[in-house]
């Protein structure tokens, strides 16, 4: 009678992962021509990367921002090009099409959820839901494949900012928590979305005391462990 293949040993989750129960939280933010995710424009996306230092402390990692083409018949609603300052047929406006903006966005993720032993992100926005509904509908609409977001689960600055500090619009957050707010750089995806992740850090951080009791709960526990992380190629196919 042959003998049973040893069980894959769990690891230690790397700092990250045990952080967020093997997740990677990565900022997201848009700016669109409307409110409706399936018929509205998507004219701006940016991601912006967390980083976790040594000692478990979250900081604001590269920001990676793109300028998108409205798909084809999408809605451009005057009052939120109003809001947002996009002339979406500025000829000095270097845009590029959702498909191309998301690849570029994915691989760039995917890399950060290998170096972290992550095994999915998910994503961080001020007002999340918003932000995580343009994504999936981009996703859909473009046909990619291998989206590293979880679909529905999301965490929200608004709430977090809320519960913490007591204030839920991101400039009046980010004032009261002593970080610095630009209104004439505001609606710019990349500038709304380095100042929700560092808003994102400041709240996070704040709560490593909790968070360390909550840890070694855990560990006492047997559930800080992960399975090893399926390898992925380092490069996806042109979309």
């Amino acid at each position: 009678m042959s003998e049973a293949p040893p069980e894959t040993p769990a690891v230690a989750a790397p700092l990250m992962a045990r952080r967020f129960r093997g997740f990677l939280p990565v900022v997201i933010d848009v700016e669109t021509g409307g409110f409706e995710c399936r018929t509205d424009a998507l004219l701006q996306i940016a991601a912006v990367m967390i980083e976790i230092d040594p000692e478990g402390r979250l900081y604001r990692g590269e920001t990676h921002s793109f300028h998108v083409r409205p798909f084809e018949n999408a809605r451009l609603d005057p009052a939120s090009l109003q809001v947002n300052k996009i002339d979406p047929w500025h000829p000095l406006r270097p845009a590029i099409e959702e498909s191309d903006a998301l690849h570029r966005i994915f691989l760039v993720i995917r890399a950060a959820i290998r170096r972290h032993g992550c095994r999915r992100a998910v994503l961080v926005g001020h007002n999340a839901s918003f932000d995580l509904a343009f994504l999936n509908a981009a996703v859909t609409r473009t046909g990619l494949k291998r989206n590293p977001f979880h679909p529905f689960s999301s965490f929200d600055t608004a709430t977090l900012a809320g519960a913490a500090l007591g204030q839920t619009v991101l400039a009046k957050a980010t004032t009261v928590a002593g970080l610095a707010w630009d209104k004439a750089s505001a609606h710019s995806a990349s500038y709304d979305a380095e100042r929700t992740a560092e808003l994102f850090c400041l709240v996070c951080n704040e709560l490593s005391a909790s968070f360390a009791r909550a840890d070694s709960r855990a560990r006492s526990l047997g559930w800080m462990t992960l399975p090893p992380t399926p390898a992925e190629p380092e490069e996806d196919p042109e979309p």
